[in-house]
Parts: C-alpha cells; sequence; structure tokens
C-alpha cells in the first residue's frame, strides 16, 4: 500500500465521516473510506478558502490604503495603475478559488471512478431543492444591497470615498463570479453513490456544499473602505448606517433559516435511484 493510500484510510477520516453521517441523520449509511476522502478534501479545501479570503481582503485593504487620493485631486484618482492592479488582484482570487473547487471536483470524480457501480438521480437537482428558497433570497439581497449601496456611494463628490467604493465594488463581482461558478459545479456535478442510501448521502453533501458556498460571509466582511473614507469625509454616515443595518440583519436571517432548518429537519429528500 502506497503513502497515499494509507493518508486516504486515516482513522481519523473514518471517525470525521462516522461524525457526520450521525449529525445528518445517515447513521445507517456505512463510513466508507471513499466517503471520508470526500469530507477530507472539504475540509482542507474551506480551511485553504477562509485563508485565500483573509489573503483577499488584506490585499484589497493595501492596494486602498496605498494608493489614497489627494482631498484636493480633481482628476482621476486612478492614474497611478491602482485599479488594474486591484483587477489582477481579483483575477487571481478568482482563480485561486476555481483551483480549490477543482481539486474537490477531481477527487468527487476519483472516488466515483472506484465504485463498482454508479446511482443517479432520475431527474437532476434544481437549486430550490438543494440550496433552498430562503438561503437563495438572503444571497441574493444581500448582493443586491450591497452593490446598491455601493452605487449610492460612487455619487460622492469626495474622490476618496468614490476611489473605495470602485474597489469596493470591483470586489463584489469577483465574488459574485466565484460563487456562481462554485454554485454551477455543485449543482451540475454528477452524483458519487453506488446505492439508495449512499445517494441519499451524496444529496445531503450537494446541500451542504451550496449552503456553504451561499453564505455571504465575505460580502460582509469586504466594507473596509467606503467607511474609513466616510469617517475622514463626514459625508456618509448614512452609508456606514446602512451597511450595518444590511450585516446584521443578513445574519439574523441566516441565524433564523438556519434554526427553522434544524427543527424541521430540512434536508434533501431521499432520491430515487437509477442504477
Amino acid at each position: 500500500m502506497n503513502p497515499k493510500d494509507e493518508r486516504r484510510d486515516r482513522p481519523v477520516d473514518l471517525e470525521r465521516a462516522r461524525l457526520w453521517l450521525s449529525g445528518h441523520g445517515l447513521s445507517h449509511v456505512p463510513a466508507t473510506p471513499l466517503l471520508a476522502r470526500r469530507l477530507a478534501a472539504r475540509q482542507s479545501s474551506r480551511l485553504a478558502g477562509q485563508i485565500l479570503l483573509a489573503a483577499f481582503i488584506i490585499a484589497l485593504a493595501l492596494v486602498y490604503s496605498t494608493n489614497l487620493p489627494a482631498e484636493a485631486a480633481t482628476e482621476a484618482p486612478y492614474e497611478n495603475g491602482a485599479l488594474p492592479f486591484l483587477a489582477g488582484v481579483v483575477a487571481i482570487f478568482v482563480l485561486a478559488q476555481a483551483s480549490l473547487d477543482r481539486r474537490v471536483r477531481r477527487i468527487d470524480r476519483q472516488v466515483g471512478a472506484e465504485l463498482p457501480r454508479r446511482a443517479a438521480h432520475l431527474t437532476r437537482p434544481s437549486w430550490r431543492t438543494v440550496l433552498g428558497w430562503p438561503r437563495a433570497a438572503l444571497t441574493a439581497g444581500t448582493f443586491v444591497g450591497a452593490i446598491a449601496l455601493t452605487a449610492g456611494a460612487l455619487a460622492s463628490p469626495a474622490p476618496g470615498v468614490r476611489y473605495a467604493a470602485t474597489i469596493l465594488l470591483i470586489g463584489l463581482f469577483g465574488v459574485a463570479a466565484v460563487m456562481l461558478v462554485q454554485l454551477r459545479h455543485v449543482l451540475t456535478h454528477p452524483a458519487v453513490a453506488d446505492d439508495e442510501a449512499t445517494l441519499h448521502a451524496d444529496a445531503v453533501l450537494r446541500a451542504e456544499d451550496a449552503r456553504e458556498i451561499a453564505t455571504p460571509t465575505m460580502v460582509w466582511c469586504l466594507p473596509w473602505g467606503i467607511p474609513a473614507a466616510a469617517v475622514t469625509d463626514g459625508t456618509l454616515a448614512w452609508w456606514t448606517t446602512a451597511w450595518i443595518a444590511l450585516v446584521v440583519l443578513g445574519v439574523v436571517s441566516l441565524a433564523a433559516i438556519t434554526f427553522r432548518s434544524a427543527r424541521t429537519g430540512n434536508a434533501p429528500h431521499r432520491p430515487p435511484v437509477d442504477s
């Protein structure tokens, strides 16, 4: 047995799989090394994604703080190439996040290739059953609200506020692009299962992936620039208040959705099998 195989069958990974199955009401499904590999890949990718998120926000902050325009500037404060550099930072973030996503999908394909047979959903799972209306509405509403507030800040006469709003708007569109690509992969990738029980487990894992991706945590973390500019300029106190209200409303809504899901057992229904 080579080292990779030993790593795949580590007891800690199998125990994680057993706990995951038990926590989702699937104690009757065996914790196989294949499921353990899928869960381990997701754990490591999510950790890397959180580190990537922190690095992305720090990079945006550095771009903003090192390229602040002069208050008296009458020309566009972007002649020093800050915006092209920012576009490159966003592109690197999108590509890095996509690489993490591809790694998870690659391991899923490898696991699927090792199955003795393949089970499949009779109909492709839709975003309504995988993500659900409440979470989809929360995510869409958060992005719409954030973009609307940022667009409003672009109308400020202060160059510093417009500069921060431009950076934030580019960041928001970059985050939205990553999220849409990831959700598309979650909805379209084939099931990794060989019977009805493992197909149900795969459906639960698919829903968990989608809900993790759709949580707008990064949007809530991004608005560091405009508040700083608003405090300096003194003209956008309403913007800071509105953004805080957007974040608080989003967090409360997410908590209510999560609590309701836990009480009602809101998980994908056991799917019909086509094997």
